[in-house]
């Protein structure tokens, strides 16, 4: 008998950028291209810290400034080259983005409502950037990190993301319905573990911040 041959796991250590002036006012990102402000940066610095001596073979980040920045941080540190994949790049919010979640609710009473609700099937209105339904989001963001695993097999990667990201893999792992509410935390710079073996995530570890000190924010964007 010839057994078939198994792919090794990859090892993923899934991060979210750091703080940035528009996470601390909770106003909406998306794909805003928002810098990190001056706390963002000092917990890029320490998760760079954080993760100096972990194996990591491969470094990818979002295209979005505040990945890029935070990614760049452990790049610098460690030496290491940075591959950018668009894929990573937060849900687009469409009309909602660069709105506080007030002003959001004032002015798009419906689908605020709706997306409150989670309606994962639920259009967005049109804004600079055009506006994607979770499902559509989550299709994305999964296809990413299962294609970006599945080319670094026995691998250790670090992939620097967004928090929508980071919920939409979280769903994936551990198998929960989209249109459940978000009932744990995404923080800033936090260290979220996953393993990809035979084309199945599964998550190891989620929100590890004991290297940010003195706040973490959670939040969607």
């Amino acid at each position: 008998m010839h057994l078939l041959p198994t792919t090794a796991p990859t090892t993923i250590l899934l991060i979210r950028h750091g703080e940035t002036a528009w996470n601390a006012e909770r106003r909406l990102q998306g794909h805003l291209d928002i810098p990190l402000n001056p706390e963002g940066e000092r917990q890029a610095r320490l998760l760079a810290a954080a993760l100096a001596t972990e194996p990591l073979d491969v470094l990818v980040s979002s295209d979005l400034m505040r990945a890029r920045q935070t990614a760049q941080a452990i790049a610098d540190l460690r030496g290491m080259p940075l591959q950018i994949e668009p894929g990573l790049r937060e849900r687009c919010y469409g009309g909602f983005e660069g709105l506080l979640y007030a002003e959001i609710e004032a002015r798009y009473p419906r689908e605020f409502a709706a997306w409150q609700a989670r309606d994962v099937d639920a259009v967005l209105p049109p804004g600079a950037n055009r506006g994607e339904t979770f499902r559509a989001f989550f299709e994305r963001a999964t296809a990413a990190i299962l294609a970006l695993g599945a080319a670094h097999p026995g691998k250790t990667i670090a992939l620097v993301a967004h928090g929508g990201v980071l919920e939409c893999a979280y769903r994936l792992a551990r198998g929960l319905p989209l249109e459940t509410p978000r009932d744990f935390k995404v923080f800033n710079a936090s260290v979220n573990r996953f393993v990809l073996e035979e084309g199945v995530l599964r998550s190891t570890s989620w929100g590890e911040v004991e290297h940010l000190r003195p706040a973490v924010l959670d939040e969607l964007t």
